[in-house]
């Protein structure tokens, strides 16, 4: 998964929003970024781990956030499902 792929999907930003779409079923791939707080991230990994769904650790919050189009760092987001 890449950035560019991020940019063109349907996506989840944030922590919470992106374990609710986890939660749903509705994750087809999870971005998590390599400079945030592992006691914040560790669960969200675990669900992860729980739900089958593959993580992209390669990228920063800012680079996440630029990418999802959004003014502030992002720690996770997911990118959705089709419909």
């Amino acid at each position: 998964m890449t950035l560019e792929e991020l940019k063109t999907s349907p996506f989840a930003v944030g922590m919470k929003e992106t374990e609710r779409a986890i939660e749903r079923n509705e994750a087809r791939a999870v971005f998590l970024a390599s400079d945030g707080d592992d006691r914040i991230a560790d669960p969200l990994k675990a669900l992860c781990a729980e739900h089958n769904i593959p993580m992209v650790t390669d990228f920063t919050k800012k680079e996440i956030g630029r990418a999802c189009g959004i003014k502030v760092k992002a720690a996770a987001c997911a990118i959705l499902r089709s419909r």
